[in-house]
């Protein structure tokens, strides 16, 4: 039972796929696989679909028709009795018709003019627009999220690489104290203050690597990637992506960011709602036409030869609205003042634009620099710790200076390596503000 078991997790694992993943090619499986974008993308189709049942509003239509009708019962009618000589105020019921009637024919109805469907027309390429807008947001959104967790991904990786190296560092710091105190030279309880360190960065480790386990699970998840499938994350994030670059703002306009691009396309709709209402005043003209045949049979010899009778019609018309309890004019009203907030909207989008552009830089430059110093103060305490291990080698330190070294460069490593993570965070939140990313 036990090998069964085996052999079926072996073949499971052997059905899960690696993806060894850079940052650009994460978001490139996410625009794909992600839900959220797959759905912004299928509502573009879905626009291109209600386009074209809008055309259909200006094309003709046709239909045809085929019947046949077996009177049971033929229809009777009453006649009045004086008609043959009877008393007036009587009536003889008489049945007109035949027992079987058959018809087949086509009709034709053609719009001619309608304000609405007019300016629904004009409006197709404003929606195919606004839907395009919308998948762009969303794609952005999705996009500066992936920047963000594989930053702190891969800032986590490191984080434990020098995890690993402190432990192996004071592994060895323990074995030259068990060593030290075997000979003479130093205190059990040196051996043990070691050993307490050692179980701290332990646990440490244990707990970074299930905060990275989740963070794994949830990048996977925003991509629209199997949860089961194995990701692998091959750039490693250093100083050399923080440049200056990104700084520049000269040639900056509102209408480079997605969100700004989305609502004055909003707004373009709006103005479109208004026009629709206006013109709903104006008289909608129509004009249709048939042809018919039909025929009336005692027996059903309709294919045996016989009379066949046509019709055919043309007519033209008009529909003039005169009253509709003033439903029009609030629906003008109504649009007119939609417009008017999405207009307030882009107003104040332009007001917040100004305050996340001037705000996203300080941040950066300022994490930036944050970076720099604790890159020196991790060197300086480097230094310091190598000092401090040669001299309590040497037996002219203290089992508390190399403790309190050691705590310095760890706490020192983390700083930097947090700096690091929140100055990569600034700029991603620059370019989306500058409409760069």
């Amino acid at each position: 039972m036990s090998f069964a078991i085996a052999g079926l997790l072996q073949a499971q694992e052997a059905n899960n796929a690696t993806h060894a993943f850079s940052l650009e090619q994460c978001v490139d499986f996410a625009q794909k696989n992600n839900v959220q974008v797959k759905n912004s993308l299928l509502a573009i189709e879905v626009q291109a679909q209600t386009n074209r049942e809008i055309a259909a509003a200006a094309l003709p239509t046709v239909n045809t028709n085929l019947g046949g009708t077996n009177y049971l019962i033929i229809p009777t009618s009453l006649l009045p009795g004086q008609i043959f000589g009877g008393t007036p105020g009587t009536f003889i019921p008489v049945q007109f018709g035949t027992k079987f009637n058959a018809n087949y024919g086509a009709s034709i109805q053609q719009l001619l003019f309608d304000g609405q469907v007019f300016i629904a027309l004009q409006a197709r390429a404003t929606s195919m627009d606004l839907q395009r807008k919308n998948a762009a947001l969303t794609q952005e959104a999705i996009k500066a999220n992936i920047y963000k967790i594989y930053y702190q991904l891969s800032a986590s990786k490191t984080q434990l690489n020098i995890l690993d190296a402190n432990i192996n560092r004071i592994k060895a710091l323990a074995h030259d104290a068990e060593i030290m105190y075997k000979n003479g030279f130093t205190e059990k309880l040196d051996v043990d203050k070691i050993s307490v360190q050692l179980n701290n960065l332990e646990t440490e480790k244990l707990k970074a690597n299930n905060s990275v386990a989740i963070g794994y699970m949830g990048l996977k998840m925003l991509m629209g990637m199997p949860v089961k499938d194995s990701l692998v994350l091959t750039d490693v994030i250093n100083e050399s992506s923080l440049t200056n670059d990104v700084l520049s703002d000269a040639d900056f306009q509102y209408n480079v960011r997605k969100d700004f691009q989305y609502l004055n396309t909003v707004k373009k709709m709006n103005e479109f709602n208004v026009k629709r209402y206006q013109l709903s005043n104006l008289p909608t003209v129509s004009m249709s036409g048939s042809y018919s045949k039909n025929a009336q049979r005692s027996k059903f010899d309709f294919f045996e030869g016989g009379n066949w009778f046509n019709t055919s019609l043309v007519s033209l018309n008009i529909n003039l609205p005169i009253f509709n309890g003033f439903a029009t004019d609030a629906r003008i009203k109504r649009t007119k003042i939609e417009l008017k907030q999405t207009e307030n909207q882009i107003e104040s989008l332009k007001n917040n634009i100004d305050n996340e552009l001037n705000q996203s830089k300080l941040n950066y430059m300022s994490s930036v620099a944050t970076v720099q110093f604790q890159k020196k103060n991790m060197e300086l305490a480097e230094r310091v710790y190598q000092q401090t291990k040669k001299k309590y080698e040497a037996g002219t330190g203290s089992n508390t200076e190399i403790s309190a070294a050691q705590t310095d460069l760890v706490s020192a490593q983390n700083n930097y390596m947090n700096a690091l993570y929140a100055a990569l965070i600034a700029k991603v939140d620059l370019l989306k503000a500058s409409g760069k990313l």
